[in-house]
């Protein structure tokens, strides 16, 4: 593992090397978050965790104009207490971007933030963001006006004798209408078997995921509040598993709220309907009624940086659980351009 690592290493800085001697813009990124996420859900039998750590993701980019884009970089996560090897908790970042006209194409391994971020947890739990930071695959997205729309792979497990053929693919988009809007968010999770299998109780293939589409309306601006954001719509689930059942297609209602005044929010989640089991979704939403409160404050603002308190209450029938969180982002970077 020592060896891949200073392979690559030494990969990065070659390429760096020669690439950057024909580019005309060169930078820098660097992001850092850190995080602790107290999770006391016992009450309604789900898992309860305490996750705390650090990551840090420098990259270089390269450009020869303003549409085609080279980026390289590592991104390194530990977590507080951990024994592992620094090789295990480091993962590549190497991707080319390209825009122009509203398009927005990336292809390799490229992070997750900003891009999925509108993503809601019923779909795509916020986990993903402290062990899954990088998409590893392709995202396509196109933005003009008030029209926004991407569609995106991300493989998760490569296809061998011992490990089985995972990916997921999603679709979102949004159309604003003046204060109100229109979106959606789709995510499909493929699982299928290994190679050569002959093992009669391996199982089957699975599809599995969830489908969102919501109005809302925004009204940030029209009181004294910063930020103010209504919305609602249908969450619609679904799942087989090949040669065992067909599609299965749970569904319900949701709507959200979220509030600013200051470096004070508050948000509130609120589903009912079926039962829903999506395999990368949130865990409460196996309930047929579930109620999220969040209460938050943002300490630290400042350029780049921002950090975030929340504390959350999840409401189910028969049980309240609890949720303390504290993030901290950082984002610093700088870029330099050649004299053309």
């Amino acid at each position: 593992m020592a060896i891949c690592y200073r392979i690559f290493v030494t990969s990065l800085l070659l390429f760096v090397t020669i690439a950057g001697s024909h580019a005309q813009d060169v930078g820098w990124n660097t992001y850092f978050h850190g995080f602790a996420d107290n999770r006391e859900y016992g009450k309604s039998d789900q898992y309860s965790q305490s996750i705390l750590g650090v990551r840090i993701a420098p990259e270089i980019y390269l450009s020869l104009d303003s549409i085609h884009f080279l980026h390289g970089g590592v991104n390194f996560l530990h977590e507080f207490g951990s024994k592992g090897t620094v090789a295990k908790q480091l993962a590549p970042t190497i991707y080319y971007n390209y825009k122009q006209q509203g398009h927005d194409f990336y292809i390799g391994m490229f992070p997750r933030r900003d891009l999925l971020s509108g993503y809601h947890r019923a779909i795509m739990n916020d986990t993903l963001n402290y062990y899954r930071p990088n998409i590893e695959g392709m995202l396509w997205r196109y933005q003009k006006n008030a029209f926004h729309q991407q569609l995106w792979i991300d493989w998760t497990s490569r296809q061998t004798e011992t490990a089985r053929e995972q990916f997921m693919v999603g679709l979102s988009g949004r159309l604003n209408m003046g204060r109100f809007y229109l979106s959606h968010n789709a995510m499909l999770w493929h699982d299928a078997g290994r190679k050569n299998n002959t093992d009669e109780n391996e199982m089957p293939v699975r599809d599995n995921g969830a489908a969102m589409a919501k109005a809302g309306i925004d009204l940030s601006g029209l009181s004294s509040l910063d930020s103010l954001d209504i919305n609602g719509g249908i969450l619609v689930g679904y799942d087989r598993l090949r040669g065992i059942y067909g599609w299965r297609i749970p569904k319900g209602f949701i709507t959200d709220l979220y509030a600013e005044y200051r470096k004070i929010f508050i948000a509130n989640t609120f589903y009912v309907g079926d039962k829903l089991d999506v395999a990368y979704g949130d865990r409460f939403y196996t309930a047929d009624f579930y109620d999220r409160l969040e209460l938050g404050w943002k300490p630290l603002q400042y350029k780049g940086l921002e950090s975030r308190f929340t504390l959350s209450f999840h409401f189910t029938r028969g049980a309240i659980d609890n949720q303390q969180q504290f993030t901290l982002q950082y984002n610093l970077g700088r870029l330099y351009t050649r004299q053309r």
